[in-house]
């Protein structure tokens, strides 16, 4: 066996985070642990790392090629989010051969085995002039560089969209590793494990081969029941003629580089927008501009026929309430030193001239509303999950009273159940919402239209059931699950 894991606890003076896990993997086969958020999953994965959380104590046995306590370097990591290990200020070139050169490795192979191109334009370029895609490759290759024997893969497709994942699902396949994958994302977890293991606080409740196509615990089924699918019911609800948000022939530029080109929608009054592309298509730079966020230099945004200014830096604060923005990494939304229920009270305090007594109110009102109670919302950041930092955030922005809600990969991050909690969430508001999402499932389930943003140009708009069952444009079928394009679509 490569990996042998056994009795593995790991507790805090206040819980125990993993209780009793055990398993095996043998040698170039894949590992999955699935569960909802808080399960003990990455817990799990950092152990095999040789890690834990501050505060807490590790025991049990853990076994990398027969070793205990494994060598260092025996145990490779990918992490969910690229931009933590990628240094932004270095080109990829040097930072590689610097990790070959300590571990007496080769670049190309590297690169080669991670689906890169080693050319020197390549390896000339910065972090942030690769896609999302390319970003986790460029992870993958740096592990490799240091010939691990295993590979722990933290939600290794986060944010990407259907082709990018697929592509990224055939290079850990070719691989050959023995890999330890945790993800929410079930398709990922069918597509390349050959083992299941379903967490739950921290326990193990059931495991197999046959977990996610035949689950016995209802656990196991909750889990599987609730991931979004793209062929599942669209809403059909009526909507009024009112445009609330205008968006109007808007171009716009990227680190001096055209993302936008003339640029139309119309959302109306309490409609729920989709806008679905691949990474790099310039949808977030879109909702970035509606926001504030972000400048344009051709087009306007208007809210209610206001129109807002096209630098961020002129907008006032009551052009800020009218739109807000809630991000897809909600923990790096938080200050981690302040208590969340402070941060989320501040807004009515800065936005609306909120007494500070009434904002607090205000605040435990709404995080009561999104599920969380005053005695989770009163910790820092770091004492909440994914999916409670991610209702904290809808809280926050809502706070503000805004007229247009934009939500930008805001499930991404999340397992199934979570994720289903948050759109359950969506779908009861009373306000216009733009919801940004790689995952058409999730579009299906809440969106009464789709926009499909292509190169920095909406191809395909359209009632949701129209676009996602009648798909007109290469890229939207290539989303849904055809043969991506054969040109004008890269990674």
């Amino acid at each position: 066996m490569m990996i042998e894991v056994s009795d593995l606890r790991v507790r805090s003076a206040a819980r125990t985070l993993v209780d009793g896990v055990g398993f095996t993997v043998p040698d170039g086969r894949v590992l999955a642990l699935v569960g909802a958020s808080g399960s003990g999953k990455t817990t799990t994965g950092l152990a095999l790392l040789g890690e834990h959380p501050p505060g807490t104590e590790v025991s049990g046995t853990i076994r990398v090629a027969g070793t205990w306590p494994a060598p260092p370097g025996a145990v490779g990591y990918i992490p969910q989010h690229p931009s933590s290990v990628l240094n932004p200020a270095r080109r990829i070139g040097p930072v590689l051969r610097a990790i070959a050169r300590l571990h007496g490795t080769r670049v190309p192979g590297a690169l080669d085995a991670a689906r890169l191109p080693a050319d020197r334009a390549f390896l000339r370029r910065f972090p942030h002039q690769l896609s999302g895609g390319q970003q986790q490759r460029l992870v993958l290759a740096q592990a490799l560089l240091t010939s691990p024997k295993v590979i722990v893969a933290d939600e290794p497709t986060t944010g990407q969209d259907a082709i990018t994942r697929g592509e990224l699902v055939e290079t850990l396949r070719g691989l050959g590793m023995t890999l330890v994958l945790l993800s929410h994302d079930l398709d990922v977890v069918r597509a390349l494990a050959d083992d299941v293991v379903v967490l739950r606080d921290g326990r193990i409740t059931e495991s197999g081969r046959t977990v996610l196509d035949a689950p016995r615990g209802d656990y196991a089924k909750a889990l599987v029941a609730a991931r979004p699918d793209p062929e599942g019911p669209v809403p059909t609800r009526s909507l009024p003629e009112t445009s609330r948000l205008r968006i109007g022939d808007l171009t716009a530029a990227y680190r001096g580089r055209p993302v936008l080109h003339q640029v139309s929608l119309d959302v109306a009054d309490g409609e729920r927008l989709g806008v679905v592309g691949r990474s790099g298509s310039g949808k977030t730079t879109l909702a970035r501009c509606a926001a504030g966020l972000h400048p344009w230099t051709g087009g306007g945004v208007a809210v209610d026929g206001v129109p807002l200014p096209s630098q961020p830096r002129r907008r006032t604060r009551e052009h800020r309430t009218l739109v807000q923005y809630v991000f897809q990494d909600a923990r790096a939304s938080f200050a981690p030193w302040r208590p969340v229920d402070e941060q989320v009270a501040r807004t009515a305090v800065r936005l609306r001239d909120a007494p500070p007594g009434q904002a607090r109110a205000e605040a435990l009102e709404s995080l009561e509303r999104m599920g969380l109670d005053a005695s989770v919302a009163r910790h820092r950041p770091h004492r909440l999950s994914g999916g409670e930092l991610q209702r904290a955030a809808l809280a926050r922005a809502l706070l503000a009273r805004p007229r247009v809600l934009i939500c930008d990969e805001i499930t991404s991050g999340l397992d199934t159940l979570t994720q289903a909690t948050i759109l359950d969430l969506l779908a009861g508001l009373d306000l216009t919402l733009v919801l940004i999402s790689h995952d058409l499932g999730v579009v299906a389930r809440i969106a009464d239209r789709v926009a499909v943003v292509h190169e920095g140009r909406v191809v395909e708009h359209g009632p949701a059931g129209q676009v996602l069952r009648s798909p007109g444009h290469p890229l939207t079928k290539a989303l849904l699950g055809d043969h991506p394009p054969r040109t004008g679509v890269t990674t």
